[in-house]
């Protein structure tokens, strides 16, 4: 099997990303991969995304430091979004925190 290929990428060549926590399974992010980014995530072993405002491949990381190891990569059953189990280096969040998802619907911060 072709992961790749197999794959359904949007439109606009863009998947959806879920990246998760392999240890604790805390959702950390959503963000998006094109065909480039998911290869070079295979290839390289940290994640690389697509930045859908600044239309540019995104390898996260590379400004702050805050890796992302692969541990695992899983895709759902219409193969239309990815799962990407990982290490985290540091905060996946580009606000500081360990995880994008830290409010709640009230807006209170609960992690």
């Amino acid at each position: 099997m072709d992961f790749l290929e197999t794959l359904k990428f949007d439109e606009k060549g863009l998947i959806p990303v879920i990246t998760q926590d392999y240890k604790t399974g805390q959702v950390l992010m959503l963000a998006y991969a094109n065909k480039e980014a998911m290869s070079l995530t295979l290839e390289k072993g940290t994640v690389h995304y697509y930045s859908r405002s600044r239309q540019e491949l995104w390898h996260k990381g590379d400004t702050s430091g805050h890796f992302q190891y692969v541990k695992e990569i899983l895709f759902d059953c219409d193969a239309d979004a990815v799962l990407i189990k990982i290490e985290q280096k540091g905060a996946a969040c580009h606000t500081g925190k360990y995880s994008c998802f830290y409010r709640n619907h009230k807006g209170e911060e609960v992690l």
